[in-house]
């Protein structure tokens, strides 16, 4: 299925398994983070397919949604906008939002942009202050010196520990994050890199889940912790043995940490 936009289509999937008896109807939309796709949420699927309805879709200029051009205007306020849209697309009006890297900091903007839109918040291996991403000005120079497949490269030892997936895991995740167009990559790790939600997050009302890797080389966990300490109403889970690349790599056990918060919000 296809959200339209002004610039645009933007590929997404829903799945709706909840049992007849789940009448809340209450959905969670996923937003994944460069290099990745909606695909990465598949692990998350059998800890909450049987009380919530599921919406993940391809952010802006990767895999099945559009592929702009290399002087196309990227902003945070159009890829919340592109959220939303697929939100509107999928026919839900307040929904759980969930955001990993770049994700998570769109899921941040979000809920300032939209308060009454989102429920709850989870955010995954982002970061609020862009500047504070470290280890990414290589990035360029890796795109320029061998293209998306030398970036990809390098990009894996900071996603995952040796040990942190399966051999066909570890195949089939570089093989999509070599998909991504270098122009795409570039263009949206300088609207990272510029955005400071820093002072707004007081602002944020809704109940937020944060869940960091111990070890992510770019978003170290003082950051995190400093996004916890701004925010009125938050759960920090820093996740041992775990890297850039975590809701990947602990999908089940992210997945455990967000059903228990969501049904604790639920019935409290």
């Amino acid at each position: 299925m296809f959200a339209k936009t002004a610039d645009g289509h933007l590929h997404y999937d829903v799945v709706d398994q909840t049992a007849p008896w789940q009448a809340s109807g209450e959905t969670i939309v996923f937003h994944h983070g460069v290099g990745s796709c909606a695909e990465i949420w598949r692990g998350w699927w059998p800890a909450l397919i049987d009380g919530y309805r599921l919406v993940s879709f391809d952010m802006r200029g990767c895999a099945r949604s559009h592929i702009p051009s290399a002087d196309f205007a990227w902003s945070l306020a159009r890829l919340v906008d592109d959220m939303f849209a697929v939100a509107d697309a999928a026919g839900v009006q307040r929904f759980h939002l969930v955001g990993e890297s770049i994700g998570g900091t769109i899921a941040l903007a979000a809920a300032l942009a939209h308060p009454e839109r989102i429920a709850t918040l989870t955010v995954s291996n982002g970061a609020h202050l862009g500047a504070s991403i470290e280890g990414v000005k290589a990035w360029r120079g890796q795109l320029d010196e061998g293209g998306s497949k030398a970036w990809s490269d390098a990009m894996m030892p900071d996603r995952f520990h040796d040990d942190g997936l399966s051999p066909a895991q570890r195949a089939w995740f570089a093989q999509q994050q070599e998909q991504w167009p270098r122009a795409s990559i570039l263009n949206a790790l300088a609207v990272l890199v510029g955005t400071d939600l820093s002072a707004r997050l007081k602002d944020i009302q809704c109940p937020v889940l944060l869940l960091h890797p111990d070890g992510s080389p770019f978003v170290p966990v003082p950051v995190m912790a400093d996004m916890h300490r701004r925010l009125s109403d938050a759960r920090l889970e820093v996740i041992g043995h775990a890297r850039h690349g975590l809701p990947f790599s602990h999908a089940s056990q992210c997945a455990a940490l967000l059903r228990t918060f969501l049904d604790s919000r639920k019935a409290g």
